[in-house]
């Protein structure tokens, strides 16, 4: 049985200008780079590590490498933790998103809205984890970190705890890590949150 944890990314520019990132590289803010820093001190404090394996987008990559760093490490990437596609949405703020009746605002009904402009609904980013999953069971180490993002995440705590269709509303918060004993895909795990460095006093956007 494996120990897995999921982080989302600290503060990034993005976060700071109330942006919907989706897949476009927006950096971490110099806040964002000392909270990483700070979890990175607090999570040795309080875990082990055997691997690191992060989203390609720099600002999960900005995250991993202080806290592999702290555990001597090296950040692997999976292309299958990135954030979800939002299509012509990406890039907007959410000032911008107040007027347009093409977004799905509802947050409770976007399992099979497809965002205009090649983007991906939740089902079809919870059928892309699918194989994310199945290679946990044959993955090598003990305990992992995968390093992603708010939606991303979304669909992986709806995948552990077996409810899809149905997935959380709030979203996690940024730095904000689950914890749990990983069995295999299809069985119902429980996820503990921890809250280390600025997640602990952090506000989510649901």
């Amino acid at each position: 049985m494996k120990t897995i944890y999921f982080i989302r990314h600290a503060q990034s520019e993005a976060n700071l200008q109330d942006i919907l990132a989706s897949r476009q590289d927006f950096p971490l803010t110099e806040k964002g780079k000392a909270d990483a820093e700070a979890i990175a001190v607090e999570f040795k404090q309080i875990a082990l590590l055997d691997r690191v394996i992060c989203s390609p987008l720099i600002r999960a990559q900005q995250t991993a490498k202080p806290i592999a760093a702290a555990f001597g490490l090296e950040v692997e990437t999976d292309e299958r933790l990135i954030e979800q596609d939002l299509g012509g949405f990406a890039g907007l703020s959410y000032t911008e998103l107040e007027s347009r009746t093409d977004y799905m605002h509802d947050r409770t009904k976007r399992w099979k809205w497809v965002p205009e402009g090649g983007g991906e609904s939740y089902e079809m980013i919870a059928r892309r984890l699918e194989p994310f999953f199945h290679s946990l069971e044959i993955l090598e180490g003990d305990n992992i970190l995968f390093v992603t993002h708010a939606v991303t995440m979304r669909m992986i705590k709806a995948t552990l705890e077996q409810t899809l269709p149905e997935y959380p509303h709030v979203i996690a918060k940024n730095g904000e890590i689950w914890k749990t004993q990983f069995t295999g895909l299809g069985s119902t795990h429980k996820v503990e949150s921890i809250f280390l460095g600025d997640a602990k006093h952090a506000v989510s956007r649901a």
